[in-house]
């Protein structure tokens, strides 16, 4: 980049750095992940010069001849891959996407029902301090205290109980797979819309590793990243009766002119998506996972549920001694990065958790496997064990950039 060098180096260097940092660590925060070359091209090209106000063929913009083109391949591309009617690929990331699919369906104060935060949901599930919760009214279904696992019966009772407008599903710290076809059945007895929240098991649905949940959902939202291999952005797919609203939520009622880079970039993650090797890919995620959450427990490592159907694993710290956060923190000193995480029925604060949350779809981009999994536990529990020993941490890092140089990261060429 020596355009970036010359105009701008300090911004150069930060991002050398950051190529450096990705390259040379193991990355185990779920819901990152490498993408690929071409979708950076993509994502890097003129069309971010563009301003598209509007759908194709509805523009409030002249000059629109090619980036009508581009929406239209990449929402093709995106009904195919994921068996819905319509798509939306303009939404900036999943939140806007979750805010615009509750803007369509729903009046203020009518009530929304989905996981609690602290049990695995996401903010925008109906968490206090999220929107979803100040513009609607907000129960909150939770896992079972001796399981960890979702008590399907009791979100049945909860969901007859309080009457949701629409139920939804998803999570960002839940390790077992869902049940969308007891979601959906649950949604019809209570004549509640079902909202599939997708954006950390696209990738695995696409391969094939996860229930799908079009059969049953009436609008499934999911990011493009994490488990997808995309750019940072969104999408909301849902069924034709939905499309004008979904739609008139997006724009104009929430968001201006579509990123049209990112669209562009999308497209290129939905037809590396529709590929063996994508499926391939999703099902090597999961088997890591599993072996990595196997290694842990025969460490001694406490792994909400007892383990993982999916790419996350997450772990109660409390037997170690240690709190998430300064594992967190020495972990990352050692060439290993996760985030500290709240766990069910966690007695600590959220800023100090009694969890770690960790998950495989970073280095499985990198080609690691099983075998790999297996030196990444007894890291783990190496760095867990001595968090104080400098000595240790950085003999870890030494060693995990060693690994990492054999496994180049997607998308990174260091000299």
């Amino acid at each position: 980049m020596p355009e970036l060098q010359q105009t701008d180096p300090e911004i150069y260097s930060l991002i050398q750095a950051e190529e450096r940092y990705e390259f040379e660590t193991v990355r185990l925060i779920p819901s990152e992940n490498y993408a690929s070359t071409a979708v950076m091209q993509a994502l890097g090209s003129v069309l971010g010069n563009k301003y598209s106000e509007g759908y194709p063929g509805k523009r409030y913009y002249e000059g629109q001849r090619n980036i009508d083109q581009v929406e239209n391949l990449v929402k093709e591309r995106a009904q195919a891959l994921f068996g819905m009617d319509h798509a939306n690929v303009q939404p900036y990331s999943g939140s806007p996407a979750n805010m615009a699919v509750y803007y369509a369906l729903l009046e203020p104060g009518e009530t929304i029902m989905g996981m609690s935060l602290p049990h695995g949901g996401h903010l925008t599930h109906g968490w206090e301090v999220s929107f979803s919760s100040r513009f609607y009214r907000s129960v909150q279904y939770v896992v079972d205290p001796k399981t960890h696992l979702i008590d399907y019966d009791a979100v049945r009772d909860l969901a007859r109980r309080e009457r949701p407008r629409i139920i939804v599903s998803g999570a960002t710290a839940y390790p077992r797979e869902f049940d969308f076809k007891a979601f959906g059945e649950i949604a019809r007895e209570v004549d509640a819309y079902f909202l599939a929240d997708i954006a950390h098991i696209a990738g695995l649905i696409v391969a094939g590793v996860h229930q799908d949940p079009a059969p049953y959902a009436d609008v499934i939202t999911t990011t493009t990243h994490k488990t997808m291999r995309g750019p940072r952005g969104a999408m909301i797919l849902c069924r034709e009766e939905f499309a004008q609203r979904i739609d008139r939520a997006v724009f104009p009622a929430l968001q201006g002119g579509p990123h049209n880079h990112t669209t562009a970039a999308i497209g290129v993650c939905l037809k590396e998506a529709a590929t063996e090797e994508f499926r391939e890919y999703g099902r090597q995620i999961v088997s890591n996972a599993k072996v990595l959450a196997s290694e842990l427990l025969e460490r001694g490592f406490s792994t909400i549920s007892g383990g993982t159907d999916n790419h996350l694993i997450l772990i109660d710290l409390t037997n170690k001694g240690v709190f998430g956060k300064k594992a967190a923190r020495a972990l990352d000193r050692a060439g290993i990065v996760t985030n500290y995480n709240t766990v069910p029925y966690d007695p600590r604060r959220p800023f100090s958790p009694s969890g770690l949350r960790i998950g495989t779809p970073a280095v499985t981009s990198r080609g690691m496997k099983e075998e790999e999994m297996r030196q990444i536990a007894a890291w783990m529990d190496q760095v867990i064990a001595n968090v104080e020993d400098e000595d240790v941490l950085e003999r870890v890092n030494r060693e995990v950039r060693d690994l990492c140089l054999t496994y180049p990261a997607p998308g990174i060429r260091l000299d």
